[in-house]
């Protein structure tokens, strides 16, 4: 770590004058934003809120404008609760030389507004057999109800497009499962967060959530794709 440090600081010294390593940007705004760390900074440059430049070495280095750009935007996540997306477009809007509002969202719901279908509505939908819906629900994939969110229309249709290669929900049952060691994974690594009861880690928690389902998803995809690769050779 200390030779690690010692090759950081040898690039700190020839990068151009002004540009900041990711421990200076830190040292110049935790004491503001004392949860930022230099993980939340690289996930900020992958979300695209600030694009350093990069050392012949690989090192990441600040401008001035990068460090403005993120004190804006994590006072823009901290106090209006504002996804990524939503910061970087107005961010991207300011630097054009625009003047747009700062937008404004409610704190994110834990219940937030779904369509609801019937159940004859969601066989019409998804184009299936009742006895389709009826063995989802014997399996356990689907739940039975008197009417049914776009989720369950969306796992519907795909297990209607299955059962036309012979996959019938029986077959596919253990991945609810397995949906469900994966969600434990996910309220695991946001234990700490999941404690609070503030707006600002709600929205943080919503926000990271998505993103480590996504991560475990392309974990799958990936292993599928490599059973599958010694399937098909």
């Amino acid at each position: 770590m200390a030779a690690a440090a010692a090759r950081d600081h040898a690039s700190a010294r020839k990068a151009p004058a002004g540009l900041l390593s990711i421990g200076q940007v830190l040292a110049k705004l935790t004491p503001e934003f004392p949860a930022l760390t230099s993980s939340k900074l690289r996930f900020l440059e992958v979300q695209g809120i600030v694009t350093p430049q990069r050392t012949a070495s690989g090192y990441r280095k600040f401008s001035p404008a990068d460090l403005d750009r993120l004190r804006l935007a994590l006072t823009l996540q901290r106090d209006h609760y504002l996804p990524l997306v939503k910061i970087r477009d107005y961010l991207d809007d300011v630097e054009a030389g625009r003047a747009p509002a700062t937008p404004q969202v409610p704190p994110p719901s834990i219940h937030p507004a779904v369509r609801r279908h019937t159940r004859q509505e969601l066989l019409s939908a998804a184009g299936a057999a009742p006895q389709l819906l009826n063995d989802a629900v014997s399996t356990g994939l689907m739940k039975a109800a008197d009417s049914y969110d776009d989720h369950a229309l969306a796992l519907l249709r795909a297990l209607v497009a299955l059962s036309r290669h012979g996959i019938e929900p029986r077959h596919v049952r253990g991945m609810r499962q397995s949906a469900e060691r994966e969600v434990a994974l996910v309220e695991s690594a946001m234990s700490a967060l999941l404690r609070r009861t503030d707006a600002g880690s709600r929205a943080k928690a919503s926000e990271l959530a998505p993103e480590l389902a996504a991560r475990l998803d392309e974990v799958r995809s990936i292993l599928v794709k490599d059973a599958l690769s010694r399937l098909l050779p």
